[in-house]
């Protein structure tokens, strides 16, 4: 199922995956797809070998204080990004998403469907879809700039400095107003 629905993503992007098709090329029932992943998110996330369920991390970002979110969103990402070998495949997909349109389409796909879109949603703010992009803008431009070209000194900060610095700018993209920034806890 998992070698199906790595293709069906890379070939089709997110959006156009289905997991009737996903199932029929692996040969079994769409209620088995349901059965051990729920949802098309967690089956992303486990073929994509994605250390989270979006759902999930949606659910615990949106459950607290919204003058924190920016900050418990950028400990998650940094969780994320630095547990050991969970970057590779992520660094795979925007490497190739720059030249490969179907991995373009399957990253446009994730932050629209999976952890961003969901949570701007989730908040109920106004214009959800341009601050979505523009959260996007900054978890992916941290990547590229820490994981991928490994731009110093960002590349060696600790996470703390990371949080602190993008926080901020991720609250005025998320709710039209940027708070004082508090070290992360």
């Amino acid at each position: 199922m998992l070698d199906a629905a790595r293709s069906h993503f890379v070939e089709r992007g997110y959006a156009g995956t289905r997991l009737r098709d996903v199932a029929a090329d692996a040969g079994v029932d769409v209620a088995l797809v349901h059965y051990f992943f729920r949802t098309k998110d967690l089956l992303f996330a486990t073929a994509m070998e994605l250390p989270i369920d979006p759902a999930e991390i949606v659910a615990e970002l949106l459950d607290g204080s919204r003058d924190e979110l920016a900050l418990r969103m950028l400990g998650r990402f940094l969780d994320a990004w630095d547990a050991p070998g969970a970057a590779d495949p992520l660094i795979a997909l925007v490497r190739s998403a720059s030249t490969h349109e179907p991995a373009a389409e399957l990253l446009r796909g994730f932050v629209h469907h999976g952890v961003v879109g969901p949570l701007v949603v989730g908040l109920g703010v106004d214009d959800h879809e341009r601050r979505a992009a523009l959260v996007a803008s900054q978890l992916l431009g941290l990547v590229l700039v820490r994981y991928v070209v490994r731009v110093e000194p960002v590349a060696s900060d600790d996470r703390e400095t990371v949080i602190t610095a993008l926080a901020p700018v991720i609250t005025q993209h998320l709710f039209g107003h940027r708070p004082e920034p508090r070290p992360p806890q």
